[in-house]
């Protein structure tokens, strides 16, 4: 019997040194953004640091510049089950929940601060609360992208400057509010067409917070970067209701401490590079033209509550409160 049951220990010892360890889950992470952006740079950082956290049961691949479709595309993968992660901005997640769209709207904010404050509120709880009930999706961060201003060929003063102007917007219906607010001709285009479409003349111009002007290179075919501010923009981190449904409680922990972190660093990234890039826009020959946006803020606020609004008054309200 004792022979017997050495000889099973054995066995049993024999197997665990010759099976093969667990396989790693391999996920997808993709976004629109140039691999010199800090949102990839922080998304590589949170996988090596997931794969670190977790002994290795989970490998993200970072799918960087559009390269798994563009950002209506990656919303969709989401659904399908074919992404697993993405960075994408208010007004394209709030196609499927429209009040979180509110956070992208332009003029909301006062100024970082009040974005700042939104972002660690109860209503964005609430609001991100409201999208997974809606699309099963799970909001596990949210980075600052920037403040977004218009870049064109002719400096924009005034409202009256935009007239008819036709201005590159990303493919989501509220970017349209402050160009129809000034009276310009917005012109949804995808991330990737838009340098193109700016040195042939297809659009006059096109808006995007400076680090990103730069990273595009939008610069070398625009002459002036009219500083709008318009839109105080963001990007959510979200995981695809399929992955997150079958992460355990402790890697769900694991997941959301690991993106939340990323998300703060490449805030602070960004919020640096606004510090100092309208210097280095200057010393390239690029005119900055700093504008006095009450004008623009007052065409816009206008529309807060009007016929495009896709959130209710209370929640504006709410918004607006919060100090």
């Amino acid at each position: 019997m004792k022979l017997h049951s050495a000889l099973l220990t054995a066995v049993f010892a024999a197997i665990a040194v010759v099976a093969p360890a667990q396989a790693a889950e391999k996920l997808k992470f993709a976004h629109v953004y140039e691999t010199t952006e800090p949102y990839h740079a922080q998304a590589l950082w949170a996988a090596d640091e997931i794969k670190k956290r977790t002994d290795g049961r989970y490998e993200i691949e970072v799918f960087p510049a559009s390269s798994l479709g563009k950002e209506t595309d990656i919303n969709q993968g989401l659904s399908l089950g074919t992404i697993d992660i993405i960075y994408t901005g208010n007004l394209f997640a709030g196609k499927s929940f429209g009040p979180l769209s509110i956070a992208g709207a332009p003029f909301m904010f006062r100024d970082l601060d009040h974005w700042k404050a939104y972002a660690k509120s109860d209503l964005f709880k609430e609001l991100a609360g409201g999208y997974k009930d809606a699309t099963g999706h799970q909001i596990i961060a949210t980075t600052y992208y920037g403040s977004r201003h218009a870049t064109s060929n002719k400096p924009l003063n005034t409202p009256a400057d935009m007239k008819d102007l036709k201005i590159r917007v990303p493919n989501a219906p509220l970017y349209m509010m402050f160009p129809k607010a000034v009276g310009a001709n917005p012109t949804p285009l995808a991330f990737a067409e838009v340098y193109l479409a700016l040195q042939q003349g297809v659009v006059d111009a096109q808006e995007n917070p400076l680090p990103t002007i730069k990273a595009k290179k939008f610069y070398e075919v625009q002459k002036y970067i009219n500083l709008t501010g318009h839109i105080r923009d963001s990007l959510l981190t979200i995981a695809g209701g399929p992955l997150w449904n079958r992460l355990s409680d402790a890697d769900k922990a694991i997941f959301s401490a690991v993106f939340a972190e990323a998300a703060a660093r490449a805030s602070g990234d960004i919020e640096n590079a606004e510090n100092n890039l309208a210097s280095w826009f200057e010393e390239q020959g690029v005119i900055v033209n700093r504008v006095d946006v009450t004008p623009f803020r007052n065409a816009t606020m206008k529309l807060h509550n009007g016929p495009d609004a896709t959130w209710s008054k209370k929640t504006y309200d709410q918004l607006q409160a919060i100090k």
